[in-house]
């Protein structure tokens, strides 16, 4: 996925600056697709040059003049136009994996468990966020429920991964213990 798409995306939801739209993705979007700061404003640029975005100029007292980004017309088509998308997957950690006996088994093996504790650090990320902005899922609609069943998501994910890495961890292990 391109990063224009995540921020069409953020942008659809509320028009923001591009320093708001990276403190979204920073506390939000950012769990399911990194940007730094840069590439968000690059981005930007770029967006409004094919016409995605477009940029309105607001003066601020004893401060620059703010640049607030909202989708145009034709961003609006093209984030529809890419929604009907089928999606795509990969993972290079699988890859690794699967060529673990081509190079070294115990770097692969680092290199899930490092992925272990990502995962289960980001899944009480996603608890905690869960708790406090969604406490009564039952209720939820439109907007509100994309936002959750996204987050559901992201817990399901995290979770799967997760069980997944330690799974591997300990066959690995195992796997050594019997010398092969």
């Amino acid at each position: 996925m391109s990063l224009e798409y995540a921020i069409l995306v953020s942008l659809r939801e509320r028009a923001g600056s591009g320093y708001e739209l990276a403190r979204r993705f920073d506390k939000s979007i950012g769990y399911f697709w990194a940007a730094s700061h840069q590439q968000i404003y690059r981005s930007l640029k770029r967006m409004v040059e094919l016409g995605w975005v477009d940029c309105d100029e607001v003066a601020q007292q004893k401060r620059p003049d703010k640049k607030v980004y909202r989708v145009s017309e034709s961003g609006g088509e093209e984030l529809a136009r890419w929604i009907a998308e089928p999606a795509s997957t990969r993972n290079d950690l699988t890859v690794k994996l699967r060529g673990a006996s081509f190079g070294d088994v115990a770097q692969v093996r680092e290199e899930i468990a490092r992925h272990r504790d990502q995962h289960a650090a980001r899944l009480a990320i996603y608890r905690e966020i869960e708790r406090r902005d969604f406490p009564d899922t039952a209720k939820l609609s439109g907007q509100a429920l994309h936002q959750h069943l996204v987050l559901s998501g992201g817990i399901h994910t995290e979770q799967a991964l997760l069980e997944w890495c330690e799974e591997t961890i300990r066959a690995l292990d195992d796997d050594q213990d019997r010398g092969t």
